[in-house]
């Protein structure tokens, strides 16, 4: 089975997917930590981020796994390198929807996404996974919160790594991913019309996984 879970950044899906593929003895595949590890390679490397064409070569030429741990989460390997932490920094949340928009770097990506959905049953999320990527999944996901709630909980997220953050720069930073998300012209953000839509703004993550399961289970 293919549970996919698209959704704005800091509207908690990550968490959520996460939890509950544990739940289900699933697959966990952040797509989304996918990209971060690209963004990081074209940084080591010097590339220019706004050579696309650049940028799209280093993309099929660059390796990605994601291994599965026994406590939910999950290890990074870029060509072979472990980078679960490095992908998390700020240097990389900044650019990474920057790389990520770039249609040569989406499709390769989609190659490498839909080779590690099918290799068991798993838990993907992301921007496009029920519209693109697995667009036949047979559980389809929509998690969103309000702005405000949103902001809260990245920032609540990043204040014990980036001790000079501010809610500002937070709401600054989810205004310009919510743009380039939604409105680049291949893959864009946006619900799946047969995706089920949970507003998790007064939820908690136990609350949320609970309504999937339910949803899942009937």
């Amino acid at each position: 089975m293919i549970i996919a879970i698209d959704g704005p950044a800091g509207a908690g899906k990550s968490t959520v997917a996460r939890l509950l593929a544990q739940r289900l003895g699933f697959l966990y595949i952040d797509t989304g930590a996918m990209y971060r590890a690209l963004t990081l390679k074209a940084i080591e490397t010097n590339l220019n981020i706004n050579d696309e064409k650049v940028i799209i070569e280093m993309a099929c030429d660059t390796s990605i796994d994601l291994t599965n741990n026994s406590d939910g989460t999950i290890e990074v390997f870029l060509d072979g390198r472990n980078v679960s932490k490095e992908i998390r920094e700020p240097k990389i949340t900044k650019l990474v929807s920057d790389i990520a928009k770039i249609k040569g770097v989406r499709e390769r990506m989609l190659e490498i996404q839909r080779r590690s959905g099918r290799q068991g049953d798993s838990v993907l999320e992301g921007r496009d996974i029920a519209t693109v990527v697995f667009p036949d999944a047979e559980k389809k996901f929509y998690i969103d919160a309000d702005f405000k709630e949103r902001t809260k909980r990245r920032y609540l997220e990043l204040r014990e790594s980036e001790k000079q953050i501010t809610t500002a720069m937070v709401a600054e930073d989810l205004r310009n991913r919510d743009f380039i998300d939604s409105s680049r012209e291949f893959a864009p953000l946006k619900k799946a019309e047969d995706a089920v839509y949970i507003d998790t703004t007064d939820m908690s993550i136990e609350e949320v996984v609970e309504v999937l399961l339910k949803h899942i289970k009937n």
